[in-house]
């Protein structure tokens, strides 16, 4: 499997052999993001939009924006301000944008106002996958909320204050790369949802995400290649970057790991800045993966493991 990279700042730059192999490859390719949200909703939009547009160019079927794609704000007050519902102007632009571009979007952690809005003013973070027809085909609710203290390290964040739990996985969605299980950020940790995804069918997990500097340069890419090593799926996460405001900041290296475990692109960090991760997404390396090292095969029933429960 080919992997290719291509990083930039404020506007693509040609990577060396992409259009020479366009015409010749034999695989769907993704397109994994990294990017740098603000308050500033329109400057994000028009950030995930060239990213987009040039990923389309250089031949990707589907493009995975990270988590908060549509902004970061600076406070609890500015976050729940500028929510929208999955039927706003961002989620409706980008729609328009897919069928456009007639590729497939993961947009990878969308601020939707909840269900009780006028009065509790809470929302989901959602994960929304939208076809190449600009129509909706699945919203994964982010399950697991991102309370963490760590003063030695600088974090400081609670996002169930203004943020409902979502109640359920949803199904891997059938895709032009394969079935995608979604998650997002924080749910990286959870390997049960993983497994989860799996059993059902996922032969690509996605993780958009905005790590932070101190848990990202500790633990992004080895909880990567650890969901990509125990499902045996391609693993493919998009990232936010640099700072936000003067009050957060994120790890970068949105990242794309092989059903072995092998990283095989990888957007850099604040240094590289924006950017896109090109890659060719070949099922036969899962399947043969899996067939090399059965190890779902291997699993003994769900009780085995709950029967130190009852000792």
């Amino acid at each position: 499997m080919r992997a290719l990279r291509c990083a930039v700042r404020l506007r693509w730059k040609d990577c060396a052999g992409i259009r020479s192999r366009m015409s010749t490859r034999s695989h769907p390719v993704a397109a994994v993001c990294q990017m740098t949200s603000t308050p500033d909703k329109d400057a994000n939009m028009a950030a995930g939009t060239r990213l987009v547009e040039g990923a389309a160019q250089r031949g990707a079927s589907m493009v995975f924006l990270p988590e908060a794609f549509d902004y970061i704000g600076s406070s609890r007050e500015e976050t729940l301000a500028l929510a929208e519902s999955l039927q706003g102007d961002t989620v409706s632009q980008y729609s328009l944008l897919a069928r456009k571009l007639k590729v497939w979007l993961s947009l990878g952690g969308f601020h939707e106002r909840g269900p009780e809005w006028e009065t509790e003013r809470r929302i989901y973070n959602s994960h929304v996958v939208i076809n190449d027809e600009g129509s909706i085909v699945s919203v994964y609710r982010k399950c697991h909320l991102f309370d963490v203290e760590l003063p030695a390290r600088g974090v400081s964040l609670r996002e169930s204050s203004f943020t409902i739990p979502g109640p359920c996985l949803v199904p891997p969605v059938q895709t032009p790369i394969g079935k995608v299980g979604l998650g997002i950020c924080y749910d990286l940790r959870f390997p049960e949802a993983s497994c989860a995804l799996q059993r059902h069918g996922a032969q690509v997990l996605t993780f958009p995400s905005a790590f932070t500097q101190a848990t990202g340069a500790a633990h992004w890419e080895v909880l990567l290649r650890s969901r990509a090593i125990e499902t045996q799926c391609f693993v493919l996460a998009a990232a936010q970057v640099g700072p936000h405001h003067a009050k957060r900041s994120s790890y970068g290296h949105a990242l794309a790991v092989d059903p072995w475990g092998t990283v095989v692109g990888d957007c850099g960090g604040e240094a590289e800045g924006e950017g896109v991760a090109l890659v060719e997404v070949d099922l036969e390396k899962v399947r043969d993966t899996r067939r090399s090292m059965p190890v779902q095969e291997h699993r003994r029933d769900s009780g085995f493991y709950r029967s130190l429960d009852h000792t």
